[in-house]
């Protein structure tokens, strides 16, 4: 028998939604993700910054801590790599999901702090898939055969 603390405390979880932060110019691309996630099995929120300025002022604030961060690198005003030297957050995971198949692209993400390296699909199947797969991965835990799959690193 499960412990009565314990059961609300997960049925919390499973209710709340997760806070993701959605960094992209793109206006098509923002509302692709925002309804692909809006999608996703779990309550999830989007919160979308336009370039990295208005990133990092989210970030800053100190009252919103995002659960996942997903980030593009081709961004105005303050680009992706530059974010990912001037924020840490330990604990909030940021995932790169760029255009950019350039492998020094990749590999500066990665050292600058990225988990994971996404270039973006041209599908709207795969982008689901890796947006679901970078949530069920990153936020849950769970191994997502679509995140691996459409993951450069």
């Amino acid at each position: 028998m499960i412990p009565r603390e314990s059961h609300e405390a997960s049925s919390v979880t499973d209710t709340t939604p997760v806070e993701v932060l959605l960094v992209e110019d793109s206006a098509g691309d923002a509302l692709l993700a925002s309804q692909v996630l809006a999608e996703f099995p779990l309550p999830v929120r989007v919160h979308i910054a336009r370039d990295g300025s208005q990133a990092l002022q989210m970030l800053a604030e100190g009252s919103f801590r995002p659960r996942l961060i997903i980030l593009d690198l081709n961004i105005p005003e303050v680009s992706g790599l530059q974010v990912l030297e001037r924020h840490h957050s330990p604990g909030v995971p940021i995932v790169v999901l760029s255009g950019s198949s350039r492998e020094i692209d990749r590999n500066l993400a990665i050292a600058l702090g990225a988990v994971e390296y996404v270039q973006k699909p041209t599908s709207l199947h795969a982008f689901r898939d890796a947006l679901w797969g970078m949530v069920e991965k990153w936020v849950f835990g769970r191994p997502s055969g679509a995140a691996s799959e459409a993951s450069v690193s």
